[in-house]
């Protein structure tokens, strides 16, 4: 009894930010008309007016916000693309704050170019080794192969996790470095937004964390799992 109510605590604990992070942005996305435009037309016109040419605006797939520095590419979910919301507004400087960073080639950029593409690959290949632990235990009917394989897989997928916690810097330079200013200075948002906008940014800035801190819980399953049997 005392092990579930701690796991249950637990997994509250690690899947909170990421609840926190879905609900401020489900609070805040409520259209709002008297907005002069969308967070698409934000976006467009704030790389217009910081001159970074070569750089355009898309709309992805929901919950898919990000900057791609290989396209050099805001992409923007379709609520917060074609949405006039607090959220779409905060969403859209933040990335177009990540463009910024890009462009003006700052060294904290410089973490998501180096740690997300790695982390992103030992997360693929913890998971590709994963699965292949049954094929494994068939092929090498020796269970101390098979609980290697296993461990190796949790290794690479925990490291992939731990490396998404060290672009956070990152992250709350776009939110608060360079979108709160752009916002306020640019009375792009009434003053008394400017709290729940906060909101969103920090929101937006724990959106790597929060999915970190999920992912190394699945791992943490995995390994219930494989200490059970």
């Amino acid at each position: 009894m005392l092990f579930a109510i701690v796991g249950v605590l637990i997994a509250f604990l690690v899947y909170f930010p990421q609840l926190w992070v879905r609900f401020v942005m489900y609070r805040h996305g409520k259209e709002m008309p008297g907005m002069p435009g969308t967070g698409g037309e934000l976006a467009e016109h704030l790389l217009d007016k910081f001159d970074l040419q070569g750089f355009v605006v898309e709309e992805t797939m929901p919950f898919g916000d990000h900057f791609d520095p290989s396209d050099r590419a805001v992409r923007l979910s379709p609520k917060n693309y074609s949405g006039k919301s607090l959220t779409a507004i905060a969403v859209a400087t933040h990335e177009v704050g990540h463009a910024l960073q890009f462009h003006g080639n700052e060294p904290l950029f410089e973490l998501r170019k180096k740690y997300i593409p790695q982390a992103l690959a030992l997360k693929r290949l913890g998971i590709i080794l994963m699965f292949a632990v049954p094929l494994v235990g068939i092929i090498a009917k020796a269970p101390v192969i098979v609980v290697l394989t296993a461990a190796v897989s949790i290794v690479l997928q925990l490291l992939g996790a731990l490396m998404y916690l060290i672009v956070l810097p990152e992250e709350w330079d776009a939110s608060f470095n360079k979108a709160l200013p752009i916002l306020e200075r640019g009375q792009y948002v009434p003053k008394e937004y400017l709290p729940a906008v906060s909101s969103v940014l920090k929101a937006a800035a724990l959106t790597y964390f929060s999915g970190a801190l999920a992912d190394i819980l699945n791992i943490g399953r995995w390994l219930v799992i494989i200490f059970r049997r």
